[in-house]
């Protein structure tokens, strides 16, 4: 009500307006609700606006002229009264509930027709006229008493069904726009299921960061040949690129991240680095790698897929057991010992049992034998630690000689030592270590009592970490708390051991003669968890006793040996085979495959124990008894084995070992990806193919010679070798190189030395195969060739015979129809304005056939309408002169 009284107020002062307030007064009307008073004052702010502009009009005119009758203000209080008329509707509405709520739930769209149904409704105003009513007072009436019209308009807009408006997300940008300025995105027509569902807004996507400018105002306008950045004036063609042989080529200087940069890139000088990829000597590299491979290839026969393409299939022959013997007894390197640990944990081991053992007696004794060989491998890795252990211990103690040949489970030579120096007792309890659990609780018993009464203080340490050792206990041996004199400090068994003694230590002491070896590594991996500080981390041999600084960076955390993912491997079935492969585990280079590689072959390809995790299930392992189903056993592709093959071959293409390059990229499983690998490689190590190269290229490892010749045909192009390129292709069946390569560089020039049969020789063994644009090149010389020898013969035969021949005449006819059709099409088969080769032979080719085709058929050229354009002044002239005269005989013959 506050509202339609101000309204009043602030539009007219005259009685007619103060007259309707009051009658509006006396009506029983309600005030509308707040949420509803809100949602009008909303929908109706701008008319409210426009209705006060046009009030106060009004006054001021109402005011300057006393002689404006009532009905020049009629129309200016009909829309007035019609905004009040539709608050006091909605005043009366809210007084049902069922309305009210509707009128609560109307969206602004339900408003807006309502108040454009009410304003079209003018017919109370002129039936006011007629009758000589007051208008003002009939619309009050009609609004409070019946309110017919507008009821029936609000009623039907509230039954109308509501369709929601569709609004463009801020994503929806203009037709014609660009993405750089944020709004170029046009949203495409969508459709929806039903109209349940709404239409989902299009995801966002963010603009582009950059635009596409003119020339003219772009920075680098007017700069293309500045030579001052190369990156910059040749683009492209100097961005960072890899070279033969792991040559990286590029500007400036390499560096990290957090490098202190000392030199400008912006520089025309190219640099060319080779990335080291060893993290030794090559020669080292070549030799070791080389014994390998070698034994590698031995037991691998190349066969051909189902696409023909050769293959590398390694046998169940090639395990870690054939590696080991390519070693001496007396090599303790880091290789050896890997594959000494593969043979202990994997390789099969031959029982000798009975056919009629179950399967679980089978089980149990493999699992007590493969953890004797495991022992055994362990005893000989850590003995040279235990001898320099004792080298060290110059003071003579020898309870510390004792517990050091412990640590080695060298329990012979700790009960020698113990005899020796008088510890009998000792000496007893030493020969029954790992013994069952009522041994190792009366050590415990005995321990607990000399903390008890304070003994253990003068026990020495030694001592105390023997007795430890042979109780099982791996933890920190607390000693008596007392005074000063008393006092015993506590004792740390595994204090001073590396990774190898203490997993031998669990193996050994802590845990149970019969225990699994899954059981020993999850005891030391849970030890090495809770007490990093105290248990050694399986650290690579180059971190743990290397004090020279490292030709690379190693990153945090430090990798594990991978020593200790072999028997990761083994004991964790759910442990990846990519964390066990990391170049970082066997040595200090990051880019360093090569052992990664082959026991990636041994463990996937030969034993099926364990593959990458992008392959489907590696399958059952196979076996000497599977052979004949050999070539069942591969399944599946997986993208990181091929990454592996292709970084080794990669290094081995670096060390120069081309050969051997190729040999690693046959197994790649992918058919068309090692092809190309091949190819490529052949193509970048093209200048290393001589004779002795190809011979084991095509021969152990069956590279089809056409592969071999196409990499040596891409090698001769680049010395400037055209023709021994030319039949390089031919002999590699690359018949479209071929043709491509004759028709551009070697037919001009036998045009131009005028060579027919050396231009017919080029095409002859192309002439059968299917080429691509035969038709309108190749063929097109042949045609010229014969064309210039077969016209001459045909012009002196016709000549000679004195009845021509029928044959021969049509012939002549034919080479008349189609030479001036080959002189037509020749400037597009040398089309290259920048070679004078080409345009030297199109003025040669147009001459000869202009010259003979003058002889036989003069007017032949001029019937046909053809341009001489590519000819010389001499021809042309010799052509015009032939071309006159023989119309000039015809002439008088005529008449």
């Amino acid at each position: 009500m506050t509202r339609f009284s101000a309204a009043v107020s602030d539009s007219s002062d005259d009685e007619h307006d103060v007259h309707m307030v009051q009658d509006f007064k006396k009506s029983p009307v309600r005030s509308p609700p707040k949420p509803l008073e809100n949602h009008n004052a909303k929908a109706g702010s701008d008319e409210d606006i426009g209705v006060d502009q046009e009030s106060d009009e009004e006054t001021s005119e109402e005011d300057s002229s006393s002689d404006m009758q009532e009905d020049d203000l009629a129309p200016a209080r009909s829309r007035l009264t019609r905004n009040h008329g539709l608050t006091a509707d909605f005043d009366d509405e809210s007084e049902d509930g069922s309305e009210s709520t509707s009128s609560r739930s109307a969206s602004s769209s339900e408003s807006d027709v309502d108040v454009s149904a009410q304003r079209e409704d003018a017919s109370v105003i002129p039936w006011a006229r007629q009758v000589g009513v007051d208008a003002q007072k009939m619309h009050v009436m009609q609004t409070s008493l019946f309110r017919i019209p507008e009821e029936a308009v609000a009623i039907k807009a509230m039954n109308r069904a509501t369709r929601p408006q569709f609004k463009l997300p801020l994503t929806v940008r203009r037709k014609h726009s660009r993405d750089s300025i944020g709004d170029g995105l046009r949203m495409d027509s969508q459709e929806r299921a039903s109209f349940a569902h709404d239409i989902e807004p299009p995801a966002y996507r963010p603009s582009r960061k950059y635009a596409r400018v003119e020339i003219s105002a772009s920075a680098v306008a007017g700069c293309e040949d500045g030579l001052v950045d190369a990156g910059l004036a040749f683009g492209r063609s100097f961005r960072v690129g890899w070279g033969p042989g792991g040559t990286l080529v590029h500007l400036g200087r390499l560096s990290a991240p957090s490098s202190q940069i000392d030199t400008s890139a912006n520089s025309s000088v190219i640099t060319k680095t080779i990335v080291p990829l060893f993290a030794r000597s090559h020669k080292e590299a070549n030799v070791r790698l080389s014994r390998l491979l070698q034994h590698h290839l031995s037991k691998t026969p190349i066969v051909k897929d189902e696409s023909g393409i050769p293959f590398a299939d390694p046998t169940a022959e090639l395990d870690f057991s054939s590696f080991v013997s390519l070693y001496p007894s007396s090599d303790h390197s880091d290789e050896q010992s890997l594959f000494r640990l593969g043979r202990a944990l994997f390789d099969s081991i031959d029982l000798h049992l009975a056919p009629e053992i179950t399967v679980d007696v089978r089980n149990r004794i493999s699992a007590v034998r493969r953890k004797a060989a495991l022992s055994d491998w362990l005893e000989e890795v850590v003995g040279y630690l235990v001898d320099a252990d004792l080298k060290k211990n110059s003071s003579g103690d020898s309870a510390a000689c004792i517990y050091t040949l412990l640590t080695g489970n060298q329990i012979e030579k700790a009960c020698e030592a113990a005899m020796d120096n008088g510890y009998i007792k000792l000496a007893t309890l030493i020969s029954q270590a790992s013994g069952d659990f009522e041994f190792r609780e009366d050590l415990m018993e005995q321990i607990q009592l000399w903390r008890e009464q304070r003994i253990d203080v003068h026990i020495g340490e030694s001592t105390r970490k023997i007795y430890a050792l042979l109780a099982g206990i791996l933890d920190i041996v607390e000693g008596s708390k007392a005074s000063s004199l008393e006092h015993c400090p506590d004792v740390d068994p595994i204090k001073g051991l590396d990774w190898k003694r203490t997993f031998g230590l669990h193996l050994w002491f802590s845990e149970p003669m019969d225990a699994p070896i899954s059981q020993v590594f999850e005891s030391y991996n849970r030890s090495r968890q809770e007490s990093p500080s105290r248990v050694a981390p399986p650290l690579p041999s180059y971190l743990e006793h290397s004090s020279e600084p490292l030709p690379f960076n190693v990153p945090t955390p430090s990798p594990s040996d991978a020593l200790f993912s072999l028997i990761r491997l083994h004991a964790d079935p759910a442990c990846s085979l990519s964390q066990a492969l990391s170049p970082l585990s066997f040595g200090p280079s990051p880019g360093d495959y090569s052992l990664s590689w082959h026991l990636y072959i041994i463990l996937s390809r030969c034993m099926r124990i364990r593959d990458f995790a992008d392959r489907a299930d590696p399958g059952n392992r196979r076996d000497a008894m599977d052979d004949d189903n050999e070539q069942d056993q591969h399944e599946g592709h997986s993208p990181s084995a091929d990454l592996l093959a292709s970084s080794y071959a990669h290094q081995l293409e670096q060390l120069g070992m081309l050969q051997e390059a190729v040999f690693v990229l046959l197994h790649i499983e992918g058919s068309a990806g090692r092809e190309k690998a091949i190819k490529d490689l052949l193509h970048r190590s093209a200048d290393k193919l001589d004779e002795w190269m190809c011979s084991g290229i095509l021969g152990s490892l069956k590279i089809p010679v056409a592969w071999v010749n196409e990499a040596r045909a891409v090698y001769a192009i680049y010395e400037g070798k055209v023709f021994e390129a030319y039949q390089l292709y031919l002999n590699a069946g690359l018949y479209q190189q071929a043709h491509d390569l004759a028709v551009v560089e070697l037919a001009p020039e036998a045009v131009i030395r005028q060579d027919l049969d050396l231009l017919v020789s080029l095409f002859e063994r192309i002439a059968n195969q299917t080429v691509d644009g035969w038709h309108t090149r190749g063929k097109v010389y042949m045609d010229y060739a014969h064309a210039m020898a077969r016209i001459p013969e045909l012009h002196a035969s016709l000549t000679e015979s004195a009845v021509p021949d029928t044959v021969e005449e049509q012939e002549l006819d034919n080479f008349t129809r189609t030479v001036p059709r080959l002189i037509n099409v020749l400037p597009d088969v040398l089309s290259n304005p920048s070679d004078s080769r080409h345009k030297v032979a199109l003025a040669e080719m147009i001459s000869g056939l202009t010259a003979v085709l003058d002889i036989v058929r003069p007017l032949a050229l001029s019937q046909s309408q053809i341009k001489l354009t590519a000819i010389d002044e001499a021809t042309k002239l010799r052509h015009i002169q032939t071309t006159f005269f023989e119309k000039y005989m015809r002439s008088i013959q005529a008449s």
